[in-house]
């Protein structure tokens, strides 16, 4: 059979044939009964009676390819809606993921700042002590390098003092008579340098007179020669009382060394003003 009459199929855009094809199988309730739509033979009414085969007609498949167009276009643009939803909240995704990491990450370097700015103000505060201390302690050294000189300096004068016999005498008789007041016995006994004897034993004659005048009272003291007092020291005495139990250490090392511990505050305030820091003075 020749189908070279059949331009219509023939000639048509692909599209319209597979649009035709598409709704023939939409349209049909049994793909039987499409396949009677698409076969060329029908039904012979003679036996030798062919009839022509039938295509729709040109309206039809404008329609069908119409609706297909809106069909795609609708598909298509639903794809790309729905393309533009995921990208939408992929992007939202991403950027509440990239927030979530970007505040991290930042609470973390926040963390060791605050970390490190701690050590290093505690670094710098114990240094700053550290050196305070340690400069406190040098001023406090060099003061008492320098309260320590004026005192051994005092000392050598003492020991220069006893060179001139006439005040070295006045003041043993003044140490002397101390001890006299202090213990009030009849006996005494007096330690000295050997060196001292003679200017000891002159002094308690003096000092005898005097207590007698003073108080009316009678009292001796002997000099102890065979334990005299070390040759080093500055000078002064040691009155004995209460049977050899009771001395007051009257030398001149030991009474410098009393006026040391008693005056050292008044000798640094004197020297270095006074300490804003003490809130008590004896």
């Amino acid at each position: 059979m020749d189908y070279s009459s059949c331009t219509p199929l023939a000639t048509a855009p692909l599209n319209l044939t597979f649009a035709f094809a598409l709704a023939l199988c939409i349209s049909v309730r049994h793909p039987s009964e499409a396949i009677a739509r698409l076969s060329p033979v029908r039904p012979r009414s003679h036996p030798f009676h062919l009839s022509p085969f039938e295509f729709p007609p040109p309206q039809m498949l404008r329609q069908v390819d119409n609706e297909l167009r809106k069909m795609t276009a609708f598909i298509k643009q639903e794809a790309e809606e729905k393309a533009r939803e995921i990208k939408y909240k992929a992007d939202q995704e991403f950027e509440i993921e990239k927030s979530k990491l970007v505040r991290e990450e930042t609470d973390a370097i926040d963390g060791q700042y605050q970390k490190k700015f701690k050590q290093a103000t505690m670094s710098q505060q114990i240094t700053r002590s550290t050196v305070a201390n340690k400069t406190r302690l040098k001023v406090l050294g060099a003061r008492q390098e320098l309260i320590d000189g004026i005192f051994e300096e005092a000392q050598k004068k003492l020991a220069e003092g006893t060179k001139d016999k006439a005040k070295y005498q006045k003041a043993l008789k003044g140490l002397i008579l101390e001890g006299f007041y202090a213990l009030n016995e009849p006996e005494l006994q007096i330690r000295s340098r050997k060196s001292d004897f003679e200017v000891v034993k002159k002094a308690i004659e003096e000092a005898s007179k005097e207590y007698k005048k003073e108080l009316g009272k009678e009292t001796t003291a002997k000099v102890i020669e065979d334990d005299p007092l070390a040759d080093g020291i500055a000078g002064g005495v040691v009155i004995i009382g209460g049977g050899g139990k009771i001395d007051i250490n009257n030398t001149f090392d030991a009474r410098l060394k009393l006026l040391e511990d008693s005056a050292a505050p008044a000798v640094r305030e004197a020297l270095f003003g006074k300490n804003p820091n003490r809130k008590f003075f004896d």
